[in-house]
C-alpha cells in the first residue's frame, strides 16, 4: 500500500494509521459496526504505526480555548503538530503562539487549508454559529474532518454530520471527560461517535488528548457523554447527602470518607468531590453551568425516546437552584451547599 505524503486531500494523511476500537457489543442498527469488536486493526491491516506521518505533515486548527481547550491544544502542539488556533477573546491564545501556534484572526480563517479542525466551544448554539454563521463550514476543505469535542446534543450532532457529508467533510464527535486535570495530563477519556474509517484516520492525534473508544455512528459519542454526565451528577448528589448526614451525625466528614475508601461506595467522585465537599474547595474544575447544561441536553434526549430519568431530573432542579441562588460558576461538587440550603445548616465554619 503506498500514500503520497503530499496528497491534496487532507484524510489522505492519514490513511496509513492503524487503530484497533474497543468498544462494547452493537446490535440493531448499529450492528454494521460490530467489525469493530474484532482485534484485528481496521481500515489498513497490515500497516504499522512507524507508517503514520509525522505531525509536522498535519494541519489541525483548534478552535475554542476554554478551560479545556487551552491544555488540549497544548498537548497538540508539544507532539509537534502544524497547529492554528483561533478564540474568540484572542489573549487565550497566547500561550499557544509562544509554543509555535499560528493565531488567526477569525474561525474561518483558522480553517482554511486544514486537514483536522477540532471545535471545543461551550454550547450548541456556539458549535452552530461558528459552523454556519461565522463561515466555518463553508471555508473546511474538501476531505477535511471536523471533530468536535464540544458537548452537545446527539441531535444536532447527526445532524451537523449530516451536513459536512454533503460537502465532502468527514465528522466525529468526540465529547470528553475528565476535567481540566485529565486536559493537562493528555489523559481524557474521550467517547467517539463517527464511521470507523474517520475514527482510524484521527486515533493518532486523539491518542494524545486521551484513551479513545469508538462508540458507534455519529451521534453516538454524544449518548455516551450524557450518560457519562448523568452518572456524574447522580454521584455527587449521593456523596453531598452522604456528607451532610454524616455531619449533622456529629461525624468528621473526612474521617468518614477515609473509612468508605475501598468499599463498594468508593469511587473517584467521593474520593476527588467529597474531599471538594470537605474542603470546602469549589474552584471551577467543573462549573455547575456546565454541568446543567449537558443534565439538560440528557433530559431532552431522554423526552425524544419517551422515558423519564426521575433521579436525573431531582439532581437537574438542584443544579438549577444553584445558579438561580448565583453560584453558575462554582464546581459542581459544591451542590452540598444547595443541600445545606435546603436544610437550613450550615458548617460552623461557613456562618
Amino acid at each position: 500500500m503506498s500514500c503520497s505524503m503530499k496528497s491534496s486531500h487532507p484524510n489522505e494523511l492519514c490513511k496509513r494509521i492503524w487503530y484497533v476500537a474497543p468498544v462494547c457489543e452493537i446490535t440493531g442498527t448499529n450492528a454494521h459496526y460490530s467489525h469493530l469488536m474484532s482485534t484485528q486493526p481496521i481500515g489498513t491491516q497490515g500497516i504499522t504505526a512507524a507508517d503514520e506521518p509525522p505531525p509536522s505533515e498535519t494541519r489541525i486548527a483548534f478552535l475554542g480555548l476554554g478551560r479545556m481547550g487551552v491544555p488540549m491544544a497544548t498537548n497538540l502542539a508539544k507532539a509537534g503538530y502544524d497547529l492554528t488556533v483561533w478564540n474568540r477573546t484572542k489573549p487565550k491564545t497566547d500561550a499557544l503562539a509562544a509554543l509555535g501556534a499560528t493565531v488567526a484572526e477569525s474561525a474561518a480563517e483558522a480553517v482554511g487549508g486544514a486537514h483536522i479542525v477540532i471545535t471545543m466551544l461551550r454550547t450548541d448554539d456556539a458549535l452552530k454559529s461558528l459552523l454556519f454563521e461565522q463561515g466555518v463550514a463553508a471555508e473546511l476543505a474538501t476531505e477535511a474532518t471536523l471533530i468536535d469535542m464540544s458537548t452537545i446534543s446527539p441531535q444536532s450532532a447527526i445532524a451537523y454530520a449530516r451536513d459536512l457529508e454533503q460537502r465532502g467533510v468527514s465528522w466525529l464527535d468526540a465529547p470528553v471527560s475528565g476535567g481540566t486535570r485529565g486536559a493537562a495530563d493528555g489523559a481524557l477519556t474521550i467517547m467517539v461517535g463517527g464511521s470507523p474509517e474517520t475514527v482510524a484516520r484521527c486515533a493518532p492525534i486523539l491518542r494524545v488528548l486521551g484513551r479513545l473508544t469508538h462508540v458507534g455512528p455519529p451521534g453516538a459519542g454524544q449518548v455516551a457523554k450524557i450518560a457519562n454526565q448523568i452518572i456524574v451528577a447522580t454521584t455527587i448528589g449521593g456523596v453531598a447527602e452522604a456528607l451532610l448526614l454524616t455531619m449533622a451525625a456529629g461525624l468528621d466528614p473526612k474521617v468518614v470518607r477515609g473509612a468508605l475508601a475501598g468499599g463498594f461506595a468508593d469511587s473517584r467522585i467521593l474520593q476527588e468531590h467529597g474531599r471538594r465537599m470537605v474542603d470546602r474547595d469549589f474552584l471551577p474544575g467543573g462549573a455547575v453551568e456546565v454541568q446543567l447544561k449537558d443534565l439538560n441536553i440528557a433530559l431532552a434526549e431522554a423526552g425524544e425516546r419517551n422515558l423519564s430519568l426521575p433521579l436525573t431530573e431531582t439532581v437537574t432542579d438542584m443544579f438549577q437552584a444553584m445558579v438561580d441562588h448565583g453560584d453558575s460558576q462554582v464546581d459542581h461538587s459544591a451542590l452540598i451547599l444547595e443541600l445545606e440550603r435546603m436544610n437550613n445548616t450550615q458548617r460552623p465554619a461557613d456562618s
